[in-house]
């Protein structure tokens, strides 16, 4: 049967000379792997250039249910990123965003409420013109809301440290390593508290440096089989 549906692109990979599979997460059946032939025929309706990082698609699908490859039958941008592809900073968040989503999206069923926050704050990044350098933190902070580990916001200056494992703000060190120190907490219950990607979060690239890696911990942590991240690395260099 066919149906139409937004999907935001997560990963391709080469299935012939002529054919590739595409992730991609749809609004209507959640994550779900697509089979696009003839993808360089002059005649097909699905472009490459339709299926980079993150694209944001109106789709025409065949749906057969949760097993195995579904076909697609067309695409049209949903959204054309003016800004993304020219930029270098936010294409390097593009890419670690990309890969956090990879590793964290399983669901082979519909989540209105995460595909919009994924799909409204792709539009949302896109069109910022600046103060956008703490964009892909806030992301991570919002993301972990949907997918059902999202900080207890019980700082106080009692309880400052902040237990990665529990997800809740302790008043003593957590007797394990999977903690942030009061400075970089109380960073997160800022963020936390407002969301605005224009405060002035982080004095100096390392401290930014330190919360990403903290927060990915926390994703670890919270996901199985999450594993490492290789992109932010590309990020501590363009930001530092």
């Amino acid at each position: 049967m066919l149906h139409k549906t937004r999907g935001i692109v997560i990963h391709t990979l080469k299935y012939s000379d002529s054919s590739v599979i595409a992730k991609i997460y749809t609004e209507k059946f959640g994550l779900r792997s697509y089979l696009i032939r003839g993808i360089k025929s002059k005649k097909s309706k699905t472009r490459s250039s339709q299926l980079q990082h993150l694209s944001l698609l109106n789709l025409v699908v065949y749906e057969k249910g949760n097993d195995g490859l579904q076909n697609l039958k067309e695409t049209e941008v949903a959204h054309q990123y003016t800004s993304i592809p020219f930029d270098v900073i936010k294409g390097s968040m593009i890419l670690f965003l990309n890969e956090v989503l990879l590793k964290s999206l399983h669901e082979e069923e519909s989540n209105p409420p995460l595909f919009n926050y994924l799909f409204d704050m792709m539009v949302k990044f896109d069109q910022m013109i600046e103060s956008f350098q703490n964009f892909h933190l806030l992301f991570l902070v919002g993301l972990s809301k949907f997918l059902g580990f999202y900080p207890l916001d019980n700082y106080t200056l009692k309880n400052r440290f902040f237990d990665l494992q529990e997800g809740v703000y302790t008043s003593e060190k957590p007797l394990h390593s999977n903690f942030m120190e009061p400075g970089i907490a109380k960073t997160l219950s800022k963020v936390l508290e407002s969301n605005q990607t224009e405060e002035r979060l982080f004095d100096n690239s390392n401290d930014r440096n330190l919360f990403m890696e903290k927060m990915l911990d926390f994703y670890r942590l919270h996901i199985p089989g999450f594993g490492e991240i290789k992109s932010h690395k590309v990020l501590h260099e363009v930001l530092s």
